[in-house]
This record gives C-alpha cells, structure tokens and sequence, in this order.
C-alpha cells in the first residue's frame, strides 16, 4: 500500500496534537503536528514505541528521566512505560507503534 502523507486524515487524538495514522499488520506510523506548549498527560501502554523529532523541540519524561528532543534525534519507549511530555515549540514529530494502535484508526 503506497499514500501520500499528506492525504491522510489528519485527527487531533489530544488538545495540540494533531496525527496522521499509517496502519499495518504489525505497526503504525504516526505523523504528527503539535502545538507549542501543548501537553501529552502522562501515561503508558503496551506498545513499543520509537518517537524521532523532525523539526522543533520536545521534552520527554521517560520513565523518570527528562530529555529534550530536537530535529535527528530519536528516543525508544518500551512497553508499559510511564512517559509524558511537552511541546516547547510547534513540533513535527514521527512515531512509530508496535503492535498496531487500533485506537488510533
């Protein structure tokens, strides 16, 4: 299966977090625009996730160590990990979800 980005619906999951979902068997990619200052609460799941910063800056709190992310930098979330963060500028960020987010199609 082959689309353009930018022809996926775009569906804002939270306040400031605006994504585009690209589903498989066994993954999703999440294209995201996030508004500055806004907030992801803090939370877990059972996916495995890698989150890479494409422009701007972002903090994380992952597991109890805070990092901020900036443009080709990229952090791993395991499974039932405890994270939250915050946008510190408009930000494009991708991130990719193993298994698939059924919640997010």
């Amino acid at each position: 299966m082959i689309q353009e980005i930018s022809n996926i619906e775009q569906k804002e999951i939270i306040k400031g977090f605006n994504g585009r979902f690209f589903h498989t068997n066994s993954f999703t990619i999440a294209f995201w625009e996030i508004e500055e200052g806004a907030i992801l609460p803090e939370h877990s799941h059972i996916h495995e996730q890698s989150t890479q910063v494409i422009e701007g800056k972002l903090e994380l709190l992952i597991d109890g160590v805070t990092t901020v992310l900036e443009p080709g930098m990229i952090a791993n979330i395991p499974s039932n990990v405890i994270h939250s963060g915050k946008a510190l500028t408009n930000c494009k960020v991708t991130d990719v979800f193993s298994p698939t987010r059924e919640d997010y199609k």
